[in-house]
């Protein structure tokens, strides 16, 4: 009985539709009242850093996905700042490309009120680099919300796999993505 609700555990995991807003493409993160301009980067999260995640600050258990091993998290801050996470993103090494089960921009920066712009393309742009680095050709995967998929393609370029909810970033988009957050980004050699 235990192996019956693992399985469907883990069904039910690997089903998460995105629903992450892509609300500006910036060169970094905005201030959304003042357009001030803050510089980013993102770093790596491992179980010891659990402590930095507080689930009440957000809408997924990311403490779960510390507990996949095929999972990398990664936290994005300002410079100035590392101690403020504005955004989490969790991918997977397909061997061929880069899926993301999760993203979610902090609980500040969503909504009408949100505090900062950019914070789920810079993340996303950040899976499309990682996916360069690795000779995936930019190549990145996720599962979308069907309500979703439109604005997904319009904001990202992303592309919608036949009868699916599944969506992928290709070369050509990835690039701009990557280019746009990252402009030291040496793409001459992929």
């Amino acid at each position: 009985m235990k192996l019956i609700s693992y399985i469907r555990v883990v069904k039910k995991r690997l089903e998460i539709e995105l629903d992450f807003e892509i609300d500006k493409l910036t060169n970094s993160i905005e201030n959304a009242v003042t357009s001030e301009v803050f510089d980013t980067e993102i770093n790596r999260l491992f179980p010891k850093d659990r402590k930095q995640i507080k689930k009440t600050e957000w809408a997924f258990d990311w403490h779960i996905e510390f507990n996949n091993h095929e999972n990398e998290i990664y936290k994005l801050t300002t410079i100035n700042n590392s101690n403020i996470i504005h955004g989490l993103i969790c991918f997977t090494d397909k061997n061929d490309h880069i899926f993301m089960p999760l993203i979610e921009s902090a609980k500040f920066n969503r909504g009408k009120n949100k505090l900062y712009k950019g914070v789920a393309g810079n993340l996303v742009a950040y899976a499309c680099k990682v996916s360069f680095e690795k000779g995936y050709d930019g190549v990145v995967s996720f599962i979308a919300k069907s309500q979703l998929i439109e604005h997904y393609q319009e904001t990202l370029g992303a592309r919608q796999f036949r009868g699916s909810n599944r969506m992928f970033i290709d070369t050509k988009e990835a690039l701009l993505l990557v280019l746009q957050y990252f402009k030291n980004f040496n793409h001459g050699k992929f």
